[in-house]
């Protein structure tokens, strides 16, 4: 089973290495990982996306907190997140496939952000399975060139109920 982990750390040299060093060094594979500064610029914000069970992600979080520079570590797939992935797709654009690459950034809500006279490089943000379904209409034309961000993640907040909402002082 897949888990997203959102990982708070110091923003310090070698972090990074130290937290791949543990999946590594204990047989984890880490499927993607982002990073980068928090509004705070001494911590910075690791979304990583593993997979297995129950038992080997609960060990990965109690790792994951012995080790030096770790602030806090969520598996956030125990709660309800929002999680999002941006890819830059560089298209071969023969005359002929300029319409039909057009369609599909439109359909895709996705943005071309480079375009020469034989490639359009093409932008575009959504869930993994939004990224896999432009990429597989995208192939016929001619993906010259794929690169993918990885997924970053946040935890949803809960949803007030009215009866939990605060009450209004009405003023006269």
């Amino acid at each position: 089973m897949e888990h997203i982990i959102s990982v708070t750390v110091e923003n310090k040299f070698g972090v990074l290495s130290r937290v791949a060093g543990l999946f590594s060094g204990r047989g984890f594979n880490i499927e993607s990982l982002s990073v980068a500064p928090t509004l705070d610029p001494s911590m910075s914000q690791m979304t990583i996306v593993t997979s297995g069970d129950e038992r080997i992600v609960e060990q990965i979080v109690k790792q994951l907190n012995k080790l030096i520079d770790i602030i806090k570590v969520v598996d956030l797939s125990e709660n309800e997140f929002v999680s999002r992935e941006t890819a830059l797709i560089k298209v071969h654009t023969r005359m002929e496939d300029r319409a039909e690459a057009l369609r599909i950034v439109d359909i895709f809500r996705a943005n071309i952000i480079d375009s020469t006279p034989g490639t359009y490089t093409i932008e575009v943000t959504g869930d993994p399975k939004k990224i896999e379904a432009i990429i597989n209409l995208l192939q016929p034309l001619g993906i010259k060139e794929l690169t993918r961000t990885g997924r970053v993640a946040v935890a949803r907040e809960p949803i007030r109920t009215a009866a939990a909402q605060p009450k209004k002082i009405a003023r006269e």
